[in-house]
C-alpha cells in the first residue's frame, strides 16, 4: 500500500482519483505503463534534440524490419494510423488532393466496411473526408466502383458469422486495384499473427503501440512502401517539410521520446520470452481466484485469447446466489479510493486482466473484491 500512496501523490494534488487497472490497454484508462528499458531509452532521448524528418525515417526502417513488411510510420496511435492511412488512399502523393483534403470534391473518397464488420472505430477513416459505405459481404464486389478508395477491414472481427475472411477481402479489392486498410490495433500476439497482415496482402495495417508496451498516444502505420510514403506527406512532419502547409495531419504531432519509446517497446516484445510471461499471468491469476474460493454463485475460470488481452480471469456471477451483482461489484470497485477497474462481460462476469495490474496489486484486487462475495 505505500508503494501505491506514494505514486498516487500526483494525482492527490490534482484532485483526481488513482486507478488500479485491472481491466487492460483501455485508453480511457491511460493505456499502459512502459517497462524501465522504454522508461530508459526515452530519458536518454531527451538529452538531445532531433531532426523528428531523420527519426521518423529511421525509426520506421527498423519497425518494418522487426515487422518484415516495406514500410512503417510512427503515429500518435492506432487511429490516426487509420486516418493517416485513409488519407494516403485517397490522394496518393498527389500534392494538389493532399491540399485539398477534406474536400474531397471529385476523388476516390468512398471506403467499403462490410455490414457485420460495423465498429465504433470506423469513424477515424472519416477525418480525411472518407466515407464510409457499409455493404453486404455478398455485394462487396459489386460495390467496388470506381469511387472506392479503399477496404475498411477491422481485424477482430475476421472469421465473425457471414462475412468475408481478410483473405477473400483482399483477393476481391485487389483484382479491382483498390487496397485494403486493415485495422489491427491490439492484435499484436502471437508475434506471427503480428506480422501476418501484411504478408497477407493487407495494403496497409494500423496498430496500437501501447499495447506492446509503448505509450497511450502511440501507434503504428505499415504496409506497402507508396502508400505509407503518401500516409507520411499527411502528417505533421509532412507538413512542416515537404508539404509545406498543405498536409491536414499538423495536429497529429508525436515527440521525440514517443518515437523512441515505440521503437524500444517493440524491439523489446519481439525479444520477449513470452511463454515465461504467460506463465507469470496464469499464476497471478490463480492466486486471485484461490482467494476467492468458496464465494457463492462465483465461477471463476482462465480464459486464454490471442492479442492484448492473452490471459484474463473471469469470474462467472449466479445473481440468484451470489452475495452481488456484476452492476454493484464494479461500481463498488470503481468508487473505492484508489479505484479499481475490471472487466465486465455484460452481467454475466467480470474480468481481472493481468496485463495492466501490477503484481504488487494483486492482493489488493482480490481482497476488495472478496470483500464483495465471501
Amino acid at each position: 500500500m505505500a508503494t501505491t500512496t506514494t505514486a498516487s501523490g500526483i494525482y492527490e494534488q490534482l484532485g483526481v482519483t488513482p486507478v488500479i487497472n485491472a481491466r487492460g490497454n483501455n485508453t480511457v484508462l491511460g493505456g499502459s505503463t512502459p517497462s524501465a528499458r522504454v522508461r530508459r531509452a526515452m530519458q536518454d532521448a531527451e538529452r538531445y534534440y532531433v531532426d523528428m524528418q531523420q527519426l521518423l525515417e529511421r525509426s520506421g526502417q527498423v519497425i518494418a524490419d522487426l515487422l518484415e513488411c516495406e514500410a512503417a510510420y510512427v503515429t500518435p496511435g492506432a487511429a490516426a494510423a487509420l486516418a493517416l492511412g485513409a488519407a494516403a488512399c485517397i490522394t496518393g502523393a498527389d500534392s494538389d488532393k493532399i491540399g485539398r483534403l477534406p474536400d474531397t470534391t471529385g476523388m476516390k473518397a468512398t471506403i467499403l466496411l462490410q455490414t457485420p464488420h460495423r465498429y465504433h472505430y470506423q469513424r477515424a477513416v472519416t477525418v480525411p473526408g472518407a466515407h464510409v459505405v457499409e455493404v453486404e459481404p455478398s455485394q462487396l464486389e459489386a460495390a467496388l466502383g470506381p469511387d472506392v478508395a479503399a477496404v475498411l477491414f477491422p481485424a477482430h472481427l475476421d472469421g465473425a458469422p457471414g462475412t468475408r475472411s481478410l483473405a477473400q477481402v483482399i483477393e476481391a479489392a485487389h483484382a479491382r486495384g483498390v487496397p485494403v486498410l486493415v485495422d489491427a490495433a491490439g492484435r499484436i500476439y502471437p508475434l506471427e499473427k503480428f506480422k501476418s497482415y501484411t504478408r497477407a496482402g493487407a495494403d496497409l495495417v494500423a496498430f496500437g503501440a501501447k499495447y506492446f508496451g509503448a505509450l497511450n498516444s502511440s501507434g503504428i502505420l505499415c504496409g506497402r512502401k507508396d502508400l505509407v510514403a503518401a500516409a507520411t506527406l499527411h502528417g505533421f512532419i509532412g507538413f512542416e517539410t515537404v508539404a509545406w502547409e498543405k498536409s491536414f495531419g499538423r495536429p497529429l504531432k508525436l515527440d521525440r521520446q514517443s518515437i523512441v519509446a515505440v521503437v524500444t517497446a517493440l524491439q523489446e516484445w519481439f525479444e520477449m520470452d513470452h511463454e515465461a510471461r504467460l506463465a507469470g499471468y496464469e499464476r497471478r491469476l490463480q492466486a486471485i481466484a484461490s482467494e476467492l474460493q468458496g464465494a457463492p454463485g462465483v465461477t471463476p475460470s482462465i480464459v486464454r485469447n490471442d492479442g492484448p488481452s492473452a490471459r484474463v480471469l473471469r469470474l462467472a456471477i449466479d445473481p440468484g446466489r451470489a452475495r452481488s451483482d456484476v452492476a454493484s461489484i464494479v461500481d463498488t470497485l470503481w468508487s473505492g479510493t484508489p479505484a479499481i477497474a475490471v472487466g465486465r462481460d455484460g452481467d454475466a462476469a467480470i474480468t481481472v486482466n493481468p496485463a495492466t495490474l501490477r503484481e504488487e496489486d494483486d492482493g489488493l484486487v482480490a481482497a476488495r473484491i472478496g470483500n464483495l462475495l465471501l
